[in-house]
C-alpha cells in the first residue's frame, strides 16, 4: 500500500531515534504525537528497560515500536485491519527488529479467546488507544485485561482518549499514576497494584 510524507512518524527515543516509519493511510488513523509519546516514556523510563508490553490497537505502530526503540523486550502489535497489518509488518522489518510481532486480530476477540494466544507469561506494560468512534472500546478492553491474566502485577496500562470522554471506571486493582491534556486528547498511565 503507497504511503506518502503525511504518513509517516518519527521515533522520538531510543537506539531507532530519528526514524521515520511510514504508516498505511486509513482513516480515522491517528498516530499518538511525539510530544505525548515523549512525556509517556519518560513516565515509562524505570520499567520499558526488559518490558513485555502489548500494543492492543496498533494503527501507525508507534508506541509499540517505540517501545522496542527504548529496550522492551518484547512488544506484541495487534491490528484488525489487513491494510494496516501489512504496512506494520513491512515497517518491523525495515528496522530488523526480532523483538515486535503483529498479530491480525480485532483486539477484543483476542484477549477473550482461550487459552490465551501468543501470551507465555503477562505484560509489563499495555498501550490502550482505541479508535475514538467506539466508546465502549476502552470499557471492554479494561475488563478483559483485568480478567483474562493479561497483566502482571505491578503492570503499567496506558490509556489515551478524546479529551470529552470521561475515563472509564478502572478496576479496584487499578490506581491512576499521571493524567495529561494535549489538545483534544487526554492521556493517562495506571499502575496495577501487587497488593490487590
Amino acid at each position: 500500500m503507497p504511503t506518502g510524507p503525511r504518513n509517516r512518524v518519527r521515533i522520538v527515543g531510543g537506539r531507532w531515534r530519528g526514524r521515520r516509519v511510514s504508516f498505511a493511510p486509513v482513516p480515522g488513523l491517528r498516530p499518538t504525537p511525539d510530544r505525548v509519546r515523549e512525556t509517556l516514556f519518560n513516565w515509562l523510563q524505570p520499567v520499558i528497560e526488559g518490558a513485555r508490553c502489548l500494543d492492543l490497537f496498533a494503527g501507525s505502530g508507534v508506541l509499540g515500536l517505540e517501545a522496542a526503540s527504548r529496550g522492551a523486550a518484547r512488544v506484541v502489535l495487534v491490528e484488525r485491519d489487513l491494510r494496516v497489518v501489512r504496512v506494520l509488518e513491512e515497517q518491523v522489518r525495515v528496522l530488523g527488529s526480532s523483538a515486535v510481532r503483529v498479530v491480525h486480530a480485532e483486539a477484543r476477540a483476542w484477549l477473550a479467546r482461550d487459552p490465551k494466544p501468543s501470551a507465555p507469561e503477562p505484560f509489563d506494560v499495555v498501550f490502550l488507544d482505541p479508535p475514538f468512534a467506539d466508546p465502549e472500546l476502552p470499557a471492554a478492553c479494561i475488563g478483559l485485561l483485568e480478567d483474562g491474566g493479561w497483566l502482571r502485577a505491578d503492570a503499567r496500562i496506558y490509556l489515551e482518549a478524546d479529551a470529552r470522554t470521561p475515563l472509564p471506571a478502572l478496576p479496584p486493582s487499578w490506581s491512576l499514576l499521571r493524567s495529561r491534556r494535549a489538545g483534544q486528547v487526554a492521556y493517562h498511565l495506571a499502575l496495577r497494584s501487587s497488593e490487590h
